[in-house]
């Protein structure tokens, strides 16, 4: 157990964030913005900051080892960008190829025009679409005519097949949720992944008629869907570097494991793996799920139990550098995605250098190609080599490319990408009525109500928030929204 005793003077408040990654670098900015005065520490056990963030830097190419852009309908990312004079890094996606392609039979067929990810918004395209046979065509014809479901809470799969049809689902829905997501849609709950569409049912009757009766530029059109996403100039790492630089110096501690977190009468106390152990006035946990389970199981296990029943996916990353003559297809999109049905090797592949600038040599593409997922885990963890050897046989048969690439990486983020199963919003519910019993503990990150990185952002700035106002003494009414808000 943790024995040691306070190493701060009494007057000053302390604050632990525990947790590198995005969402524990945007509490921690937001400490320092709003109250100066209190110190914290972050303690990030690995040697690096940005989490699942990383880009790599190799033979000309820039290579992101997860996620490469973020999308701006969600604000708060762009926000932190232009509060740390970082959004003129901030580039948009190529205008000339702003579309994707699905696998059909082995063929890359373009994602028609207007559907948003399970949402018809324009009718031709629909209608002239090889993707889909005729008689698939009817029955999403027919989704303005289907009733509304009285399911309180559904999978994606199934409000998909209900509405749009089976077909449709399987053809283009499932691969789309497939490549967001790296899950199964039977699992994943409608409402805690995408509640738009559950909002859009409920008011409208219809989703095709709720899109036409609100053409705004986030749904006219696949295409200009695109073109809300942005990345850094110089990959995620630059946003990373660019927040961690607006820290007070000494207040991050890399290769610092956090061993044991303990409730105490006065605060919390931390203990890392190397024996060391400081007392804080509150804690902000911005670690994964399971990691947050471990350090809360010896307070309160139920809310560990909780916490490690939110499910998480692997999904292998393999970058791949061609030079532009070795690959016969136009590559005049951003990428593909992979039916399950097709039983591909492969969930999805993006065109890296065709969605950004200045991430690959000139004469040279950069390929990135995402192997596992919920569909199929064990793909994920098989060796590099075998990884190389499935992502270049289906670059071969897809996209025509011959011979070796110029260059090769194998990005392995682990099992990051949590899983809204059906039930995740009551899970949530419980995990934030659990938390709030516990005075001076907030969570954060991406397990919660948001995968993306605005969303990550977003939480553990609300994190911080709630510190500020709890330790000056302006505590919500509903202490359980201090610990995880909505």
């Amino acid at each position: 157990m943790i024995d040691a005793q306070p190493t701060r003077p009494q007057q000053i408040r302390h604050v632990a964030v525990i947790g590198g990654g995005v969402s524990g670098l945007a509490a921690a900015h937001r400490l320092t913005e709003l109250a100066p005065e209190i110190q914290f520490t972050l303690l990030e056990a690995s040697e690096r900051l940005g989490g699942a963030l990383e880009t790599i830097r190799r033979e000309g190419f820039l290579i992101e080892g997860g996620a490469d852009n973020f999308i701006t309908t969600a604000p708060w990312a762009l926000d932190l960008c232009r509060r740390i004079d970082f959004s003129e890094q901030l580039i948009q996606t190529n205008s000339n190829c702003r579309h994707a392609f699905v696998i059909r039979r082995g063929k890359l067929r373009p994602i028609p025009d207007g559907f948003v990810v399970m949402a018809p918004n324009k009718i031709w395209p629909i209608m002239t679409t090889s993707i889909l046979s005729p008689f698939g065509k009817l029955r999403l014809a027919c989704e303005r005519f289907v009733r509304a479901g009285e399911i309180r809470d559904e999978s994606v799969a199934s409000f998909c097949r209900r509405r749009l049809g089976r077909e449709t689902y399987e053809r283009l829905v499932q691969p789309l949720i497939g490549g967001i997501y790296t899950g199964d849609p039977e699992k994943l709950s409608l409402r805690a992944t995408m509640p738009r569409f559950a909002e859009m049912e409920e008011k409208h009757g219809s989703l095709s008629r709720a899109m036409s009766n609100a053409r705004t530029p986030d749904d006219s059109s696949s295409g200009a869907r695109y073109s809300l996403f942005v990345a850094p100039r110089d990959g995620m790492t630059s946003m990373v570097d660019a927040i961690a630089a607006r820290l007070p110096a000494g207040s991050i501690q890399l290769n610092t494991k956090v061993a044991e977190l303990a409730h105490t009468s006065s605060g919390w106390r931390v203990a890392t793996a190397d024996g060391e152990a400081f007392e804080y006035d509150a804690v902000i946990l911005a670690t994964p799920a399971s990691v947050t389970a471990r350090l809360v199981a010896d307070t309160d296990r139920r809310l560990a139990r909780e916490l490690d029943g939110i499910h998480h996916t692997s999904c292998s990353i393999i970058s791949l550098g061609f030079r532009r003559d070795q690959v016969a297809h136009p590559l005049d999109g951003f990428g593909v995605v992979a039916p399950h049905i097709e039983n591909r090797s492969i969930l999805s592949v993006s065109f890296s250098s065709l969605k950004y600038a200045g991430r690959a040599p000139d004469g040279s593409v950069l390929i990135r190609v995402f192997i596992g997922g919920g569909c199929q885990p064990e793909l994920a963890d098989l060796a590099d080599d075998q990884l190389l050897d499935l992502a270049t046989r289906e670059l071969g048969e897809l996209l025509g490319v011959r011979g070796a690439p110029q260059l090769t990486h194998v990005s392995r983020p682990g099992a990051v990408m949590p899983q809204y199963y059906v039930g995740h919003r009551d899970r949530v519910e419980r995990i934030r009525e659990r938390a709030g019993q516990l005075a001076g503990l907030f969570l954060a990150g991406n397990a919660f109500v948001g995968v993306g990185v605005p969303h990550c952002i977003h939480m553990g700035e609300q994190a911080a928030e709630h510190v500020v106002e709890t330790l000056r003494g302006g505590a919500p009414r509903d202490a359980s929204r201090n610990a995880l808000s909505p």
